[in-house]
């Protein structure tokens, strides 16, 4: 599968600080891997949308929107009941972001838990502010800029009064540290169904490259590391939770039933209906 970067699929200007483009498609698409070259909010009009990176999985319909980190992703798009979908895309850079602070003199951002991806609650502000989008997106280029940078602020302010400053945090924090974003991504998927392809990629690393990296960090192969955590996670929802192999397996990455069960037997020496039992 081709790999997207955006803005520069969509014939934007990537040079360009803020930039607004309305994206409308026929054609669902599933864990396509885009590399987001500027933060992106993504403000959902019609269908839904799942998006995966390194440390958070998000899925929402067109009563939410997200913002998105720059960074390799894996999304997917689904159409609405009449076969449509259609995002408002607001795309800006980390000095957008700086400018901001500056200008607004929030203070000090307290640090909280990374993540790269937030989701957040349409209201009736944030409709009035997507067709104030498409409203600039008619201007020329020039314009938009200058109108697009005033909307930012206005939509940042309104977030940070509303929900805090605490989702600020990730966007300002330095996260080049390539071997905590790697054990991040691993261990925040780990229950996650993805192949070692979209794992590697989530890595911005080769597949070859990834498996070298995984066993100098895990001593351990990935196909039987991921199996013993959901074999682990299984344990725990038979024994403690009371669920049955049924109810958990295809959630777990199984195929099917029977293959559930023998990884099972083979890791614990029963099968999980005896486990169950217990």
């Amino acid at each position: 599968m081709k790999v997207i970067t955006l803005p520069d699929a969509l014939d934007l200007n990537s040079v360009r600080s803020i930039q607004v483009f309305d994206y409308c498609s026929s054609r669902e698409i599933s864990r396509q891997q885009i590399v987001l070259n500027q933060n992106t909010f993504s403000f959902l009009v019609e269908g839904t949308k799942e998006v995966v990176f390194d440390n958070s999985t998000l899925s929402i319909d067109n009563g939410s929107f997200l913002i998105m980190k720059s960074g390799h992703c894996l999304m997917t798009e689904r159409l609405s009941e009449v076969k449509n979908y259609r995002s408002i895309l607001l795309f800006f850079t980390n000095e957008m972001i700086q400018k901001f602070l500056l200008k607004t003199e929030l203070g000090i951002i307290k640090p909280t838990p990374y993540k790269s991806v937030f989701s957040f609650v349409s209201d009736d502000f944030t409709h009035r502010f997507v067709n104030s989008l498409l409203d600039i997106s008619k201007l020329s280029a020039q314009a938009q800029t200058r109108l697009l940078e005033v909307k930012f602020d206005e939509i940042m302010l309104y977030l940070v009064a509303v929900f805090g400053t605490d989702f600020l945090h990730s966007f300002i924090e330095n996260n080049d540290d390539s071997t905590q974003r790697f054990r991040r991504t691993i261990e925040s998927n780990q229950l996650v169904k993805l192949s070692l392809k979209e794992l590697a990629f989530l890595c911005n690393m080769s597949v070859s490259t990834f498996k070298r990296e995984f066993n100098n960090h895990y001593s351990d192969s990935p196909i039987r590391w991921f199996q013993n955590k959901r074999l682990e996670r299984a344990h725990y929802l038979i024994s403690i939770e009371k669920k049955t192999s049924t109810e958990i397996y295809l959630e777990l990455g199984y195929e099917n039933l029977s293959s559930f069960i023998q990884a099972y037997k083979a890791k614990y020496g029963v099968t999980p209906k005896r486990h169950h039992k217990n």
